[in-house]
């Protein structure tokens, strides 16, 4: 059954109130192989993604993030910042730009 424009429209102004979107880059050909797993579990890409981090968070007894959690996800994303940039950039390891 065809979904008319303003349904569409309504559906897509509920999704972007009700959830948050991540913009998830994987290599070549692990797409497929993702879609794969899903297929065979009968979950869709979304559903069986989630599922992997909610059982990757409750495996490490994650329930809400505490202080030292996000301190480590903050020192990950500063390394992975530093790797990102090239030494030609001037950068120095540990150095810190404002």
């Amino acid at each position: 059954m065809a979904v008319s424009k303003a349904q569409q429209k309504a559906q897509n102004k509920w999704i972007a109130k009700a959830y948050d979107r991540i913009n998830l880059t994987v290599a070549k050909g692990k797409k497929d192989i993702i879609q794969a797993y899903a297929e065979a579990q009968g979950k869709s890409v979304n559903a069986y993604i989630n599922l992997a981090i909610d059982e990757k968070m409750s495996r490490e007894d994650v329930g809400s993030p505490t202080r030292s959690v996000i301190s480590s996800a903050i020192s990950d994303i500063a390394e992975d910042n530093n790797d990102a940039l090239a030494p030609s950039e001037g950068r120095r390891e540990g150095s810190v730009e404002e």
